[in-house]
């Protein structure tokens, strides 16, 4: 399957955010990744139901929610009829994490579970099979423009070979400081996601930045 390549609004310009998403519209990404951070489970602040729903209106690609909140479970109809296509919740979050899965799939989203630096791909072995998504978290979360960890590509690896095994037919998606210097790598260990935030909202020319980051890993 092509790449896909979601560009993460958390480094959007949100003073025009109507016009960044139209940006994300006529680009070649498929999805746009929108992250909600609690201040509780991560150190950060971002958005909620308003601004998803704000999005919601003008997006025309696929909303990849990622979910960086205590109890998220207790929010994910909101968030679906917020315009939620993908919704993604951190294992470290989640108790009850097939409740959790669960409720996703049955509110008619797409489920994820993500995975912060410390956590071993093995965790998800009872789960896996339900999974549409295994968001691997490649800097610690919470923030932008944090250096990409280089232990990811053997995580990439291992996500790779419990979905073969299990078969699950999760995608496997990379957060934190994806550029095209390791893009390509993370393709061949097994990526099949790229979530790109800094390394697409400063660039000068957004577009064509999306553009190179697509073509350099579908050759």
């Amino acid at each position: 399957m092509n790449t896909i390549i979601a560009p993460s609004l958390l480094a959007a310009n949100f003073a025009n955010l109507q016009s960044e998403v139209n940006m994300l519209n006529q680009s070649e990404a498929e999805w746009i990744h929108f992250d909600v951070m609690d201040g509780v489970f991560v150190p950060n602040i971002s958005f909620g139901f308003p601004v998803l729903e704000a999005v919601k209106k003008y997006a025309t690609k696929v909303l990849d929610v990622h979910l960086m909140i205590q109890e998220p479970g207790r929010y994910v109809e909101q968030f679906r009829a917020a315009g939620a296509g993908n919704i993604t919740v951190h294992y470290e979050a989640c108790p009850h994490l097939h409740r959790t899965v669960q409720q996703i799939k049955d509110s008619g989203a797409k489920a994820g579970v993500a995975l912060n630096p410390h956590t071993p791909v093995q965790v998800l072995s009872e789960i896996i099979q339900d999974l549409d998504l295994v968001l691997i978290m490649s800097v610690n979360p919470g923030f932008g423009g944090q250096k990409f960890i280089q232990r990811t590509f053997q995580k990439v690896q291992e996500a790779k070979e419990l979905i073969r095994e299990s078969g699950s037919k999760a995608l496997i998606e990379i957060d934190g400081g994806v550029n095209q210097q390791n893009s390509v790598a993370l393709i061949e260990q097994g990526a099949n996601v790229l979530v790109a935030g800094n390394f697409v909202f400063s660039s000068p020319e957004p577009l064509k930045t999306i553009a190179a980051l697509k073509n350099s890993v579908n050759v």
